[in-house]
């Protein structure tokens, strides 16, 4: 598993390291003390898993991640065990407190692992076609026609995809189903959100108008939006 750590504290970044290097499941692609060189990183958008410290001199890991578009799975590491509530709240895989030793860092790692392969293994027979997407809703693979998709809604690691007529709720994150949609029809316009482009009926300030629901222009997104426009 992929995974990038960010922490101030430069010796607990390298006890981070080292436990990292220790584990057979983890990829290093990086140990950052700044936030900026973390983010372009995850930018590329191969990390798998985050380790981030929440207290940090500029920004909060707290701040950090809502801050990220496509956030990876992450594991909080503080010596302030009060934030973890609010941690969990933004669906941390696990929160170590600090000081921890490998053996609990261990733990938290396979918690991660076996989630990655969950969520694999609900949306494995996810797939599309020239026409449209196959995905699992509950027990069943239901077929969406792109011609009917007005939006999609991303939650953490599932979607609503909102048709003409019914809403339909999969495991799947929305980075992953915008891999699936023809770009030629579908443009991401904020982390939460994709649309379809043909059922934009307008777009006012940063908002775009889809029926009678009004969706943000996140300002990440906001070019790709005006270059659609022209």
């Amino acid at each position: 598993m992929t995974c990038l750590a960010l922490d101030d504290e430069p010796l607990a970044l390298q006890l981070l390291e080292s436990y990292v290097r220790r584990s057979p499941a983890l990829d290093a692609q990086g140990f950052f003390n700044n936030p900026d060189e973390a983010k372009n990183r995850l930018a590329q958008g191969d990390v798998e898993l985050l380790f981030l410290d929440i207290q940090m001199p500029d920004i909060t890991g707290l701040q950090f991640l809502k801050n990220l578009p496509d956030p990876p799975m992450v594991i909080f590491t503080t010596a302030f065990a009060e934030y973890a509530v609010e941690g969990f709240n933004l669906d941390a895989v696990d929160y170590l407190l600090k000081p921890f030793d490998f053996q609990r860092f261990e733990k938290a790692v396979k918690k991660a692992v076996e989630y990655r392969n969950f969520l694999k293994s609900q949306s494995q027979v996810t797939h599309q076609t020239s026409n449209g997407l196959f995905v699992k809703v509950e027990y069943s693979v239901v077929q969406i026609p792109f011609d009917d998709i007005r939006y999609i809604e991303g939650f953490d690691d599932y979607i609503k995809i909102h048709t003409g007529g019914k809403t339909i709720l999969t495991l799947l994150s929305l980075k992953n189903v915008l891999e699936m949609l023809p770009p030629a029809r579908f443009l991401r316009v904020h982390r939460s959100f994709i649309v379809a482009t043909d059922k934009i009926e307008r777009v006012r300030a940063r908002r775009i108008i889809v029926g009678d629901r009004e969706i943000p222009v996140g300002e990440t997104y906001s070019p790709a939006l005006k270059k659609w426009t022209g």
